[in-house]
């Protein structure tokens, strides 16, 4: 395991961080960038004494590092051997790199759920569940790993009260960071989860995706948790001849634009997990759990 940037920037300038001719003798069987929230990786920089350097910076970089580790993945060893690994809260990553290096049998899944205007405290309870549990079984690729979108709402709040700082929460420490400055990244946030989270199905084998039921709405109705993302990731794993699978939980009927993306639908959890099971997705299963 050789671990090194692909890229760094000095004084605003681009440069190699690795040497061809060493890359090229190596020839590593497995290229992975590991990513994390910018807010994040700014606190730890700004710990270990590194200020020169800006948000727009840091979103360039992780591009770039991007972009440059997979133009060696692809040279030296082809496609299918370069991954994006997101650096979570829960060690993740780390799992998922030991379950790529010593268990490749293993199943590689994208999670699709929704995202955006989820408030219901027992939705995201059973997301989360659903998201560990799935963990247990698979390689899962997962895009709630690396969650930026808290950075718009403090950005924007920020603005409206004229504020000229934000205060964040990153390493266990508060950082300030100038409004006018994450505003700037708005924008090169939002376009880095459409591309990214694209990238991260087409290093998957398949796509699980997870429709919950909202609570009852004014009006009394009940709702699908779906989100305009979940459909166009289906879309993309659909177009891209991945398998997609739908667990829909609400008592409604899904429309046309989830049933003719999907391989296969089912109504619960339990009823997914029993027929990856019954067809090989995964090993013989635990009592209870997922399975039900």
């Amino acid at each position: 395991i050789v671990n090194t940037h692909a890229t760094f920037r000095w004084r605003h300038g681009l440069f190699y961080a690795f040497d061809y001719d060493l890359m090229k003798a190596l020839h590593a069987d497995v290229y992975v960038t590991l990513v994390d929230n910018i807010d994040r990786v700014h606190a730890r920089l700004l710990r270990d004494g590194h200020a020169d350097h800006t948000l727009k910076d840091l979103m360039v970089w992780r591009e770039e590092e991007i972009l440059a580790t997979e133009l060696l993945a692809h040279i030296f060893r082809g496609h299918g051997t370069f991954y994006i690994l997101a650096r979570g809260d829960d060690d993740s990553a780390a799992e998922v790199m030991v379950k790529l290096m010593f268990q490749p049998h293993l199943k590689k899944v994208y999670l699709s759920f929704p995202m955006t205007n989820i408030s219901d405290a027992d939705v995201l309870a059973e997301i989360r569940r659903w998201r560990t549990d799935m963990k247990r079984y698979f390689v899962c690729f997962d895009p709630g790993d690396l969650e930026e979108t808290h950075l718009h709402s403090l950005a924007l709040s920020a603005a409206k009260e004229g504020l000229k700082f934000v205060t964040v929460q990153a390493e266990g420490r508060d950082v300030q960071i100038e409004t006018g400055e994450l505003l700037g990244i708005l924008p090169d946030i939002d376009g880095q989860i459409y591309a990214r989270d694209f990238k991260l199905i087409d290093q998957a084998d398949m796509i699980v995706s997870l429709i919950p039921e909202l609570p009852p709405g004014a009006d009394g109705q009940v709702r699908p948790a779906i989100s305009s993302g979940v459909e166009r990731e289906l879309q993309h794993a659909h177009e891209a001849a991945k398998d997609v699978f739908v667990i829909w939980l609400p008592k409604s009927t899904p429309s046309p634009f989830i049933t003719e993306t999907a391989t296969k639908m089912f109504r619960s959890v339990a009823e997914a997990m029993n027929y990856f099971h019954e067809n090989d997705y995964v090993p013989q299963p635990p009592s209870g759990g997922l399975f039900g």
